[in-house]
Formats: structure tokens, C-alpha cells, sequence
């Protein structure tokens, strides 16, 4: 029984520190020690920027993302706009060559998001980078509130805000969930950045020293995440911005979003063999204990302790009121979920159902990326995930 109470009391307490309990040790240290980013825009600080969007077979998105990206605010003298189309078979290389003020990077081989970043960033003399995808807008202030970072030594890069739309079609309301979980990662990465530094900055908007970029090998998934913590290995901070944000429409259906999620986790699991200098405490002590809270448990232990829980929980019925309580809790929670997933009406009309659902849906596709990276099956190039048509640009 001891036993049994030792396993369920550790993989509640490993979860509960993991999603809440790390941030509010964060928060009240940021307010003992008045931790605080700041950086304030100076109109004559304007280092040059390469502009950089890895697309492929975009044509549905692409002409909205060049408007979009020629309008931010920003001298033009000081920004290059860099697409690169490698493998792409469809028109988006055409589209990109009509349109002024853009530089193509093509190639008719396809080798995947981090050799194209390598190729495109080996094309560049600019002193920032600023990466973003092709299905993302974004605020017309966005390089300028990214840019205005750089004024400190220490910041090695910055990670911008992905604000996740609403699809509004009718279909299923994919969007709800993902940006529920966005805004609760956004309050994470502001409590981090105040505290050291962000710990992965996400694709949609990133940016980094153009000194400090490290070429990745081809077959790595997660690049915005390993770049980012790379740059914060040396020493370096990973700022937040959230005025510099990009807009992306959810996935068109769960399916997809599975799709991508397990994807990621996958990803992420290649990206914990290739971080584990990390781990060393003694080297990093405030950007391990970030890593380790907001990252590595997230990938690895919570999904296990929440299996282990609810395993343990079940063995202790016989102990008391207390874990039959709580045992009925649990069920009751992933029966919400079950429901969700069932019914999507349910899901999209009830906040409880769709935090419920979200919830063990990414834990669900963290386990099934566990599984598809031990068997190898994950390959750098990626198949695009459906998602909702892209509204008409603006700000």
C-alpha cells in the first residue's frame, strides 16, 4: 500500500509542479528579486535584418505573406526579404519571382525545413535574423518591437507571440483548444524571460544573431526550439515579445492537429538527445531549472505520472474515502474528455470539456511521438497539416 501511495503522491506532485507549480516558484522569485525584460524602441537603433521564410508548396498563402511582410514598419534599407522554396512543385517559386522587393532561394530537391534555414541564413550579411513561416501574418510592428531586443549584449535571440485565430467555418472548433493552450504558454514564456531567459522559441516567429546561428543537421524537426536553446548554452538570453506576434488559423480538423502534434513530440524527443549539455545544473543552474520544469518534464515524466495516477489511484480504492474521491475525479475528468472527442458540440460550448479534452490530447499525442521516435519514423521533411483558408490580410 505504501507503495502504491508513494507512486500516486510523486506523479501528482510531478505534474502539478510541472504545468502550475514551477511557474508560481518563477513568479514569486521574478517578484522577490523585481526580475523584469524591458527594452524600450530607439529610433536610431535599426541594425540590418534578413527577413527569412522557409515555404513550401505555399501557393494558397503565399502572395498574402509577401504583402504582409512588406508592410511592416521598418526601413527598407535595413531589411532583406529572404524566401527560400526548396522542393516546392507547385507555383510558389512563380509567385514569389513577380513579386519586387523579394530574393528567391530555389532549389528543386527537398530536404526539409532546418537545410533550407541553413541555406538561407549562409545566403545572409545581415546582422539579425528573423524567421517565420509562410502560413502566419503579422502586427505591421513586429521586426521593430523584435529588433529593439539587440540593444543589450546579452540577448541572443528573441521569440515572438503565435496568436492562434478563430476559424469561424463551422467546422470543428480546433482553434478553442490550441488557443487556450497558447495563452497559457505566452503567460510561461513572460514569467521565464523575466526570470533568465525563454526555454524554445516557436517557429511561427523567431529571431536570433546571425553570428550566433549554429547550422543544424537535415534531419532535425524542432529547429526554432534546438537554435534557440543553442544561443542560450552560450550564455546568451532568448527574450519574449509579445508585440511582435504572428497570426495563424488552427488546423482544419483534430485529425491534422494530431498530426502535427505528434510531430512535434516526436521532435522534441530528438531534441532532449541533442540538448543534453543542458542537463548539466552546475553549468546553466537557472536555464537548466526552466528547461528541465517547462520543457523536459512536459515531454517525458507528466504523460507517464499521469498514467502512473490514475494506476495507483485504482490500487488504493481500499484505502479510503479520500482515493475513491479522488479516483472518481480523475475518471470523471477523462470521461469529460471522452465525451469531447465524441461529441464536438460538447467540447466547443463547455470551457471544462475543452480544457479537459486539450489537455489529454497532448498528452495522448506526446506519448504516440514517443513511440513513433523510437521507431525512427519521423522524417525532417514534413507533411503539411490541412488547415482553415487563410483570411485576407490586415492587422
Amino acid at each position: 500500500m505504501h507503495l502504491w501511495q508513494l507512486i500516486f503522491y510523486v506523479s501528482c506532485g510531478l505534474v502539478f509542479y510541472n504545468y502550475a507549480g514551477y511557474a508560481v516558484i518563477v513568479f514569486l522569485l521574478n517578484k522577490i528579486t523585481g526580475n523584469r525584460q524591458e527594452a524600450k524602441d530607439d529610433p536610431g537603433f535599426r541594425p540590418s535584418v534578413a527577413f527569412i521564410v522557409a515555404a513550401y508548396n505555399e501557393e494558397d498563402v503565399i502572395k498574402q505573406k509577401i504583402v504582409n511582410s512588406l508592410e511592416q514598419d521598418y526601413p527598407r534599407d535595413k531589411i532583406e526579404f529572404i524566401f527560400i522554396t526548396d522542393g516546392s512543385s507547385d507555383n510558389t517559386p512563380l509567385l514569389i519571382t513577380q513579386s519586387p522587393g523579394i530574393r528567391l532561394l530555389h532549389r528543386p530537391e527537398r530536404s526539409g525545413k532546418s537545410a533550407a534555414l541553413n541555406r538561407a541564413v549562409a545566403e545572409a550579411t545581415q546582422d539579425i535574423i528573423i524567421a517565420s513561416d509562410a502560413n502566419t501574418l503579422l502586427n505591421k510592428d513586429a521586426v521593430k518591437n523584435i529588433v529593439r531586443h539587440y540593444r543589450s549584449a546579452e540577448t541572443g535571440g528573441v521569440a515572438g507571440e503565435k496568436k492562434v485565430l478563430s476559424a469561424n467555418t463551422g467546422a470543428e472548433d480546433v482553434g478553442a483548444g490550441e488557443g487556450l493552450y497558447w495563452k497559457y504558454e505566452s503567460a510561461l514564456k513572460k514569467l521565464d524571460a523575466d526570470f533568465y531567459s525563454v526555454v524554445g522559441a516557436a517557429g511561427e516567429l523567431f529571431s536570433l544573431r546571425r553570428t550566433l546561428y549554429e547550422p543544424l543537421p537535415h534531419d532535425v524537426i524542432l529547429d526554432d526550439f534546438v537554435l534557440s536553446l543553442r544561443v542560450a548554452q552560450k550564455g546568451y538570453r532568448i527574450r519574449y515579445e509579445p508585440d511582435a506576434y504572428a497570426m495563424e488559423l488552427p488546423s482544419f480538423s483534430m485529425k491534422d492537429e494530431q498530426k502535427r502534434k505528434v510531430r512535434i513530440a516526436a521532435g522534441g524527443f530528438q531534441a532532449i538527445g541533442m540538448l543534453t549539455p543542458l542537463l548539466a545544473f552546475w553549468k546553466y543552474p537557472r536555464l537548466t531549472f526552466l528547461y528541465v520544469s517547462h520543457r523536459l518534464l512536459r515531454w517525458t515524466l507528466s504523460p507517464l505520472c499521469l498514467i502512473l495516477a490514475l494506476l495507483a489511484n485504482a490500487a488504493l480504492l481500499p484505502a479510503g474515502t479520500l482515493y475513491v474521491v479522488l479516483f472518481a475525479a480523475q475518471a470523471g475528468f477523462y470521461g469529460i474528455s471522452l465525451l469531447a472527442r465524441l461529441f464536438p458540440t460538447i467540447r466547443n460550448r463547455i470551457k471544462l470539456a475543452k480544457l479537459a479534452y486539450y489537455f489529454t490530447f497532448m498528452n495522448l499525442s506526446v506519448i504516440l511521438g514517443f513511440f513513433r521516435f523510437l521507431r525512427g519514423r519521423q522524417s525532417a521533411t514534413w507533411e503539411k497539416a490541412h488547415r482553415t483558408p487563410q483570411p485576407a490580410p490586415g492587422d
